[in-house]
């Protein structure tokens, strides 16, 4: 809340200042007017619903896709000599690269937005995941072994739980990934069948030059990835944190 005092109190005296002119730097009270009128017409809303919807399906693929990558550079050598400084660099790849090709392969759909936003994503999901059994003690799946744990059981009762806490510092980064991603994707592939979602909101807010809806749209979308990160990702890393008594858990 201090965070959030501070920023508006910037925020006024660059107002106060004319920093900008008023069209291009509104107020904190023009911004806060166009959000209620946005909210009361049902378009918050709707714009809120229809993002959330694409970026968890595409967060849902990618997490499948994700962890069967991860588990194959963890497991295999040559996958990861061969694909692994790939997979880095499609997460080092800006998402909005993708939109593009997207467009030009599936056109301006949905299909389109979920590309890119599990091209996002996935690279995260799978190097955390690999990046946590690689720090899990070798001994591990050599006692699953002599307990009878091999092929999947191996997998999903000591391998996977071993590198949860990596796994789960993976999934954050994929679900930050994944909403920028989608941002990104609504920005450009825009179409009056597919929705309003966030990322149109913005973009219409900059082809009427209303600077209110645009600060407004700002606003929602990072306030909708902190909510999400802070009431879902957050909470469960400091649950497994804190049952393995890592100090981190103190967070």
């Amino acid at each position: 809340m201090l965070a959030i005092v501070v920023l508006l109190v910037i925020w006024w005296v660059a107002y106060w200042l004319k920093l900008q002119p008023p069209h291009l730097l509104p107020s904190p009270l023009d911004v806060w007017g166009t959000f209620t009128k946005l909210l009361t017409n049902g378009a918050v809303w709707e714009a809120v619903t229809k993002s959330l919807q694409r970026a968890f399906l595409g967060f849902a693929i990618s997490v499948v896709l994700g962890t069967l990558l991860g588990l194959a550079l963890a497991q295999f050598t040559l996958f990861r000599r061969a694909f692994g400084p790939l997979i880095t660099g499609l997460q080092i790849l800006p998402s909005i690269a993708w939109v593009p090709a997207a467009i030009l392969w599936f056109s301006i759909s949905t299909e389109a937005m979920l590309f890119v936003v599990i091209l996002g994503a996935t690279p995260s999901i799978a190097n955390g995941l690999a990046s946590g059994i690689a720090q899990m003690p070798s001994i591990y799946p050599r006692v699953g072994k002599m307990l009878g744990a091999t092929g999947f059981d191996a997998i999903r009762f000591v391998i996977l739980p071993a590198a949860l806490p990596g796994y789960i510092a993976g999934l954050r980064q994929g679900w930050a990934f994944a909403w920028r991603s989608l941002m990104a994707a609504e920005l450009i592939a825009y179409a009056p069948a597919l929705g309003i979602g966030l990322g149109q909101v913005l973009q219409q807010g900059r082809e009427l030059v209303d600077m209110p809806m645009v600060m407004t749209a700002i606003i929602l979308i990072l306030f909708v990835g902190i909510l999400v990160e802070l009431c879902i990702f957050a909470p469960l890393e400091r649950y497994v944190l804190k049952q393995r008594g890592l100090a981190g858990a103190k967070r």
